[in-house]
């Protein structure tokens, strides 16, 4: 009997060996931050207690001495005295709506770290409505007309007056149809061809934004593989819904999601080796940030935010991801909503020389119209079994190939084969790396602790001093008529035509504005102000929160 024992455990252990193999592959290829632990980061951020600091401790949270904080009072509040006479209407307006408006509590709850933002709330708003745009500028309701550097959450590539006439042209191409759906315009066949040459494959579905096309490259390659698991890399955004943001901010865990390391050979091997991968997700805007999130302000507690861009190291890494998943039957998925067509005409795919298996498009591609647009290889694209007339992948929504929206892409698309667009991607690279290189080297010169990055026309700032104040740089840049998005400095977007002169003009300012915020000491340091003295500062100031409220 025992021996018969024995011989079952072996038999069991034998058995679970490849799963534990498997499961200890898994584990090394996940990044070690709370942002490669989904669940962890989830538990974590339930854990986070508020507090927020008096107007004393709002300027001294880096314990600076008495004089440094008085010159930061003062220079705030000089800046709040700007703000309040020059966004005076803009301001009136957006605290008008913002009951109502749940999106402009969110974005206005979380432009800066949440210990700092009642008292910023108070003193700093600018305002979030805008009266009219013209060539590089916004004009806002009191008449400011500033640089914009929002870039539409992306939407704006070519500038916006380029997107009133793809608009207008549209609208007067679709109005005798009008709003008649689930027929489709006659301009959507010009558009199937256009997005094929363009993409370099077969098919084309319609979509209303840029999560949903991303949806549905998910069910198709899951639907078509008889596969469940999603891979997405760390730090990567790929919208909203559920299985692609499987941590903080989705309020149900993602069962069938691994999110692994990027650009790292412990994730290639995971792939090599498991046989439950359906398809793995690429937003080639990692490229500039691998295993980091978006960069926003709001999570700008010190100065170890980084970024920094390798065509060469990424290129491979696609290469790679591209042979692997040729080799393991795994859908390959380019996520280009946000940097279609910013890189190249052909986008991400173009632009380092790899193909995809599935491309999702959006944005800007709407010619100014909300869309999403999935492109794929034919066996990937159908949604029916011919054999098993039941089985389906079924994805429809109201509004796509909304006639509106079609013709306004088709007048995007003609314009992609027109000289003047063309010419805007002719050494595109050179030109903003040289800009990027212009500004720092300004900025250098200046000793200003203030630092940009680029991936093509897509810029974050970061910072060389350890501080706890970064993020106010995003309201001295708002005083020199520089328009931020609600994530502040974490990501500038030039439109593409922008001019020399233009930019210069904004190089002015940037550096107008670091000098002020340089002036005002919220830049100060110490010897023992380290990035990680800060983060166990506020690690105790949580947990000193934490013990008040069991109290």
């Amino acid at each position: 009997m025992t021996a018969v024992l024995y011989a079952l455990g072996a038999v069991a252990l034998t058995a679970s060996l490849p799963r534990l193999r498997n499961r200890l592959a898994l584990s090394r290829a996940k990044h070690r931050s709370l942002r490669g632990h989904s669940r962890i980061s989830r538990l974590v951020a339930a854990l986070v207690p508020h507090y927020e600091y008096d107007e004393a401790r709002f300027f001294r949270s880096d314990d600076a001495p008495v004089a440094i904080a008085e010159r930061r009072r003062a220079g705030f509040m000089r800046l709040a005295a700007l703000y309040q006479a020059r966004f005076a209407e803009t301001v009136k307006m957006t605290r008008e709506v913002e009951g109502g408006l749940s999106d402009l509590q969110f974005t206005s709850h979380y432009r800066v770290p949440f210990q700092y933002s009642r008292f910023v709330r108070q003193h700093l708003s600018a305002g979030s409505f805008v009266r009219s745009s013209s060539g590089v500028h916004l004009t806002d309701l009191d008449g400011n007309r500033s640089f914009d550097l929002t870039g539409s959450y992306g939407v704006n590539v070519f500038g916006t007056d380029f997107y009133k006439g793809c608009l207008e042209r549209g609208a007067e191409a679709a109005r005798q149809l009008g709003p008649v759906l689930g027929s489709y315009h006659p301009v959507v066949a010009d558009n199937v061809k256009r997005l094929t040459e363009l993409s370099g494959l077969d098919e084309v579905s319609f979509h209303m934004s840029g999560t949903e096309a991303v949806m549905q490259a998910v069910r198709l390659a899951r639907y078509h593989t008889r596969r469940p698991q999603l891979v997405r890399f760390c730090g990567a955004y790929h919208g909203w819904w559920g299985d692609v943001q499987p941590g903080v901010g989705n309020p149900s865990p993602a069962r069938e999601t691994f999110t692994l390391k990027d650009m790292d050979d412990s994730s290639l091997r995971v792939l090599r080796t498991r046989r439950d991968i359906a398809c793995v997700l690429v937003n080639p805007l990692q490229a500039m940030h691998p295993n980091a999130s978006a960069p926003s302000d709001s999570m700008l507690v010190d100065s170890g935010r980084g970024a920094g861009f390798d065509r060469g190291a990424y290129t491979k890494w696609l290469e790679q991801l591209r042979a692997v998943c040729t080799a393991r039957g795994i859908v390959l998925i380019f996520d280009e909503v946000f940097v279609g067509f910013r890189l190249a005409r052909g986008g991400a795919q173009e632009y380092f020389g790899v193909r995809a298996d599935l491309v999702t498009y959006g944005k800007t591609l709407g010619g100014g119209l909300p869309v999403g647009v999935l492109c794929g290889r034919r066996q990937l694209m159908k949604r029916f079994r011919d054999e098993r007339p039941a089985d389906i992948c079924f994805a429809r929504g109201t509004f796509n190939s909304h006639p509106y929206v079609m013709t306004a892409m088709n007048e995007l698309l003609r314009a992609l084969e027109t000289p003047e667009i063309a010419g805007l991607y002719q050494n595109l690279e050179g030109l903003q790396n040289g800009r990027a290189e212009r500004l720092n080297q300004r900025l250098a010169n200046e000793g200003l602790p203030v630092r940009v990055a680029n991936l093509s026309s897509i810029w974050p700032v970061c910072y060389t001093r350890p501080s706890r104040y970064n993020w106010m740089l995003q309201f001295y840049l708002r005083a020199e008529g520089l328009a931020l998005s609600w994530v502040g400095t974490g990501r500038l977007i030039f439109s593409l035509n922008y001019t020399d002169a233009d930019f210069e003009a904004v190089a002015d300012r940037f550096v107008a504005a670091s000098r002020a915020m340089q002036r005002d000491d919220f830049w100060w340091t110490s010897p023992t102000l380290t990035n990680k003295s800060i983060k166990r500062r506020i690690l105790r100031e949580m947990l000193a929160a934490s013990s008040m409220r069991s109290r």
